[in-house]
């Protein structure tokens, strides 16, 4: 496992924790995410790596900027798909976003389930075994 999947599962853990706990993703864990993403980007591949992960971050908040603003899910959902867009690229958050959509979905079964009624669920888990996967899937 080399340095950026260990990045990705610090962030991954961070952002769980924080979201299970205080049901919020805070933005210093975000923006550490998208840093190490960039850097780790532009050190190994230069301008055209940095460009990729610019494209991911802003991929990753494009991608669920709509829910966000439908009332749907947190600003620290989007930043985390930003994040994980930094360290996956373009096409490895897409993939992460299509993986987190029925991990989300069946969290969301569950809670309903579980707490009858409950009005939302945190997302970070579901967009981190999205990210995940799509890191392993990417070999």
């Amino acid at each position: 496992m080399n340095a950026l999947a260990w990045v990705a599962v610090a962030l991954g853990c961070a952002a769980t924790f924080d979201d299970l706990r205080r049901r919020q993703v805070a933005n210093w864990i975000n923006l550490a995410g998208v840093a190490a993403g960039l850097g780790w980007h532009a050190w190994n591949g230069g301008v055209a790596g940095f460009g990729r992960s610019v494209g991911g971050a802003a991929a990753g908040f494009l991608i669920f900027l709509v829910f966000y603003l439908a009332g749907a899910m947190g600003a620290g959902d989007i930043k985390l798909m930003a994040a994980f867009g930094a360290l996956l690229g373009t096409s490895g958050i897409l993939l992460a976003a299509l993986l987190a959509a029925p991990a989300g979905g069946l969290m969301a079964a569950a809670c309903l389930a579980w707490k009858r009624g409950a009005r939302s669920i945190p997302y970070a888990p579901a967009i981190t075994l999205g990210a995940w996967l799509a890191m392993v899937g990417r070999g």
